[in-house]
């Protein structure tokens, strides 16, 4: 099979499949409470939290959607957008009958602090939601700036998702007043599609307790009942938490800091590509995230010649994602890749350009 060099689904590695592949236990049981139990510490550290992170069997989107039905009461909900994932989160709130408000910013740009309390001081807002690493568009917003900003609005929940961002750079939940942090396996913790990952601020869970149409599947107060005896509210993806607990594995023996520093010099090496062959990168200097790359098309390439010549040596790219197709196109570095693998990507793609 060609090797995933898309923004996600990325590659998994042997090691995470054979865990994936473990044998069944019962989702009651004390086997299962041990292994839940057991990756608390670990993941609690990832997080930057003293607080405990739940698994969802679900999307991250699902999370996302909960995280609107648990925290949103009786005011508004201003949703950052700046990109075609950020652009739906309007959306999923108006579906969930909530009012939303846009703070809307070009495709390629990031939210800025004095963007978001110039949208707050309107007043009326229960929350704000923030994608931290717009992977449509390769923008990473600065979630210091943001978080400084949020402050100054103790009473307004932030809510962030990093799933293309976690264990890529620090994100410490606690010490930036993070209300929800939420992330998915399926992009920078390189395993399979099909588990979200979040911890919510004691702020977040008085709150989620006054709301009453909060629903059943995604209900934080219900996460955090069954937390405390190391289960979940509803039958879980027990193969995908033997997989993170394999991964878990594979992020502590690297070291944290080792791992964000891989991260960096991936991501490194595919900016100098960019440079040498002359393309331009579609995110402004100083917010480009580093778990992927998005490559703005100034050269006028054919980029879905591009994609085909580069899956015939083994090798998946994206294109572009929605209007951005052809414009641009996107190179992950994220998950388990290391410079020897980015390099033979590059290689490849050097060829497939010749």
């Amino acid at each position: 099979m060609p090797k995933l060099f898309i923004p996600g689904p990325i590659q998994v590695s042997d090691k995470t499949f054979r865990a994936f592949c473990k044998p069944m236990i019962g989702h009651r049981s004390n086997d299962f409470k041990k292994l839940y139990g057991g990756i608390q510490p670990r993941l609690k550290e990832l997080f930057g939290t003293q607080q405990p992170v739940f698994l969802s069997t679900s999307s991250a989107w699902g999370v996302m959607e909960g995280s609107i039905r648990n925290l949103v009461h009786t005011g508004k909900v201003l949703n950052c957008m700046n990109g075609a994932f950020s652009d739906k989160w309007i959306d999923v709130s108006r579906r969930c009958g909530k009012e939303a408000v846009a703070l809307q910013v070009e495709w390629g740009q990031p939210i800025r602090g004095e963007q978001l309390r110039a949208a707050l001081s309107a007043g009326g807002f229960d929350a704000v939601t923030l994608i931290h690493n717009e992977t449509s568009t390769g923008v990473m917003s600065d979630i210091r700036e943001i978080a400084t900003v949020m402050k100054d609005f103790p009473d307004v929940l932030l809510i962030v998702d990093t799933v293309s961002s976690f264990s890529v750079v620090p994100i410490a939940m606690d010490e930036l007043g993070i209300d929800v942090l939420l992330t998915g396996s399926q992009k920078a913790l390189a395993m399979p599609p099909g588990l979200a990952l979040f911890s919510a601020s004691k702020k977040a869970m008085e709150r989620a307790a006054k709301v009453n149409t909060r629903g059943y599947y995604f209900d934080f107060v219900e996460f955090a009942k069954n937390q405390a005896e190391d289960m979940t509210p509803s039958t879980p993806s027990i193969s995908h938490i033997y997989a993170l607990e394999s991964k878990l594995e594979d992020i502590f023996t690297e070291g944290v800091a080792n791992r964000h520093a891989r991260h960096a010099e991936n991501n490194a090496i595919v900016h100098e590509w960019v440079r040498r062959h002359g393309f331009d990168f579609f995110a402004p200097e100083g917010f480009r995230s580093k778990s992927l790359t998005c490559i703005a098309n100034n050269k006028g390439i054919d980029v879905a010649e591009l994609a085909k010549k580069a899956k015939e040596r083994g090798f998946i790219i994206d294109g572009g994602y929605g209007k951005l197709k052809g414009k641009t196109f996107r190179l992950s570095n994220m998950g388990d890749e290391t410079p020897e693998t980015m390099r033979e990507l590059l290689t490849a793609l050097d060829a497939s350009l010749a």
